[in-house]
């Protein structure tokens, strides 16, 4: 049993659900772990750790004598609770939006920048989901080529819209397969058997709030000088994110080079075998922890650039894994 007390925020969600998870494989037991969530889940029970734990409501007084609280709330709910968290004595790690590019608060993938994490000031912010596993894979070949500009495509699963994403693509596809048209509610447009090129609202710019996202994450965490241009698309896919990346560097990284440089870092993991037709599959890697690397060859319409397919569990990995991993970084 560990010498901290716990609270988890949003303990009812998916991403709430999947941090108690991954903290039971970690074997991360606290010597007290509270499970909160609004006002409307207060009561339910919800198991960690082989015992059932009753929902208690988020609220300020209820963080009282917590250590370390996870935060697996929206934007909104995170600007309230996460202040309150501090004032109350715990470190927050937050997986919401809000805090992400404030100054003080580092942002974190331990593959990436852990030192940071020793920096914070009782804030401590998760990545988006796409940004952290990318940024694993970026990671190795900036330390060794220094990585000028960036081009990601990415291909998005529904469960990154929580339940009601899952909830419309199964509902709809079964309309669809019967002739029937489905309702559009989370989504734009139609999301069985199509791809929606918008996740998030539109910018003045013309990029959506999520490939800002990654923009503006990549920089803060690797290195600000790197020029990322990103489009960010929603697939007919329950779990897991795929990437398509482009990268050019300083100095050639060929695709045996790029390869050693992938399995030589923690967790990522090569898998690459086209003539068998093996490389990472959103379908195959769902509750899997880490990020996944194939189709790795070499881009020859630049004087040094590398194309590769990047594939992880956006509740895992990309939200509920990476926050235990920093929770593991200060514990």
């Amino acid at each position: 049993m560990g010498s901290f007390s716990l609270g988890v925020v949003g303990a009812t969600g998916a991403v709430g659900r999947k941090m108690i998870q991954v903290l039971e494989e970690k074997n991360l037991k606290p010597k007290e772990l509270k499970l909160l969530a609004s006002k409307r889940s207060v009561g339910q029970k919800v198991e960690a750790f082989g015992e059932n734990h009753e929902v208690i409501e988020a609220k300020k007084e209820n963080f009282k004598g917590l250590d370390y609280i996870l935060f697996a709330t929206g934007g909104s709910i995170s600007k309230e609770l996460v202040p309150a968290a501090k004032e109350q004595g715990a470190v927050a790690i937050d997986n919401s939006s809000y805090f992400r590019l404030f100054d003080d608060v580092p942002l974190i993938v331990p593959e990436v920048n852990p030192e940071d994490a020793k920096k914070h000031n009782g804030i401590i912010a998760n990545p988006n989901c796409s940004t952290t596993q990318m940024l694993v894979s970026l990671k190795p070949l900036h330390d060794y080529a220094n990585i000028r500009r960036v081009i990601v495509s990415t291909y998005q699963a529904v469960s990154g819209s929580g339940k009601e994403g899952v909830d419309e693509l199964r509902r709809n596809a079964a309309l669809s397969l019967a002739g029937m048209k489905g309702e559009e509610e989370v989504y734009q447009h139609e999301i069985a058997f199509n791809a929606i090129p918008h996740i998030d609202k539109f910018n003045e710019n013309g990029y959506t709030g999520e490939e800002m996202k990654m923009v503006n994450e990549t920089q803060k965490m690797l290195d600000p000088n790197i020029k990322v241009s990103v489009t960010c698309v929603r697939v007919p896919v329950f779990n897991g994110h795929g990437e398509a990346i482009n990268v050019e560097t300083e100095k050639r990284v060929t695709r045996e080079k790029a390869i050693e440089l992938f399995e030589n870092t923690e967790g990522l993991e090569v898998i690459d075998d086209p003539q068998n037709d093996r490389y990472p599959l959103q379908l195959e890697l769902d509750d899997k922890d880490g990020v996944f690397v194939g189709r790795i060859r070499e881009d020859d319409t630049v004087e040094y650039g590398l194309n590769f397919w990047n594939v992880a569990d956006n509740l895992r990995k990309g939200a509920a894994t990476n926050a235990v991993q920093i929770l593991e970084l200060l514990v």
